[in-house]
């Protein structure tokens, strides 16, 4: 559920901050104008992933972002930051994330897949994918004759998400597709155009040094018609959900992280929320990467979101 600010740029600054997201506390909706209704809490299937062994692809991808004003590319020294640091809290990752968030972040990673319309025999992408929660949901979306490809930067995440694939017990009742891993960047993505059926992201497009450059790149990849769902923290304009935000992250989280000694890494969420587009805001940016439909949606009272972008079908 948890990541780390480490986004830079600032983005689009005649963006105006005005303009409601969707509230998402029903049923999983069709891309449409209007208010998903209620729903009750949505609890994932166990997955059931067979024994495929470490597919972990040799390819790394080493091209670094720019911001929409040009800058120089981030220097070497802080992608190696940002990498020590995200392979540094693997192995806390999982337990900090059930911790926190109660279990519910099994719920909008599902609501993320459904939104995504992954399905049967389709050839889907989770970017950042961190150790494969969203992967092995989207999995069991496309089937046996399916397949998902999981990419991230952090090569001890990856290990994590080859080796968790490597402990799920076949199911003969429920099959799954074959998964991949796959060291890259979100901001290069190393796959050819129109190459996925559908994809998602989770809580990585507010780490990004260049959002619309992230959401370039998902367009690129995606077949004509198809949805990209980017599950992350919502900065809420709301002034309440906005304090109750704060007042969590700094009396929960943080001392949680302390405990496993990552406090340092967990102190960065609250700046990098509050840097991080509204959902308004993250809408007309994909609408600008060239996406025909945009809706954000406000899960998790409030405190999450996904943003929701449909590739026209022509």
């Amino acid at each position: 559920m948890l990541c780390w600010a480490w986004q830079h740029t600032n983005v689009h600054a005649a963006l105006q901050n005005s303009g409601p997201d969707a509230e998402a506390v029903g049923t999983l909706p069709k891309l449409q104008s209007g208010r998903p209704q209620e729903r009750s809490a949505l609890r994932p299937r166990q997955s059931s992933i067979p024994h495929r062994g470490r597919q972990v692809f040799a390819r790394a991808v080493s091209g670094r972002a720019t911001s929409e004003a040009r800058q120089p590319p981030d220097t070497s020294q802080d992608a190696a930051t940002r990498k020590q640091m995200f392979n540094r809290i693997a192995p806390v990752y999982d337990q900090m994330n059930n911790v926190l968030s109660l279990g519910q972040h099994w719920v909008w990673k599902q609501m993320a897949v459904k939104w995504s319309r992954a399905g049967g025999g389709q050839r889907v992408l989770d970017v950042c994918t961190g150790s494969g929660d969203i992967a092995f949901l989207l999995a069991q979306a496309v089937g046996p004759t399916g397949e998902v490809v999981g990419l991230d930067f952090a090569q001890d995440m990856l290990d994590d998400a080859a080796g968790r694939e490597e402990d799920r017990v076949l199911s003969v009742s429920e099959r799954s597709a074959p998964m991949q891993w796959v060291p890259g960047d979100a901001l290069q993505l190393p796959f050819d155009d129109s190459s996925f059926g559908a994809a998602t992201m989770g809580y990585g497009l507010r780490n990004v040094t260049d959002i619309p450059r992230a959401l370039r790149e998902l367009y690129r990849v995606l077949e004509p018609g198809a949805s990209v769902a980017v599950l992350d923290f919502n900065n809420n304009p709301n002034p309440l959900v906005d304090g109750f935000q704060e007042f969590a992250l700094a009396n929960a989280v943080v001392p949680l992280a302390r405990a496993f000694d990552v406090a340092e890494d967990y102190e960065y969420l609250r700046p990098s929320i509050k840097r991080f587009p509204t959902g308004y805001q993250q809408e007309q940016l994909a609408y600008q990467a060239g996406f025909a439909m945009a809706v954000h949606y406000s899960i998790g009272f409030g405190l999450m979101g996904c943003l929701v972008a449909t590739k026209s079908s022509s």
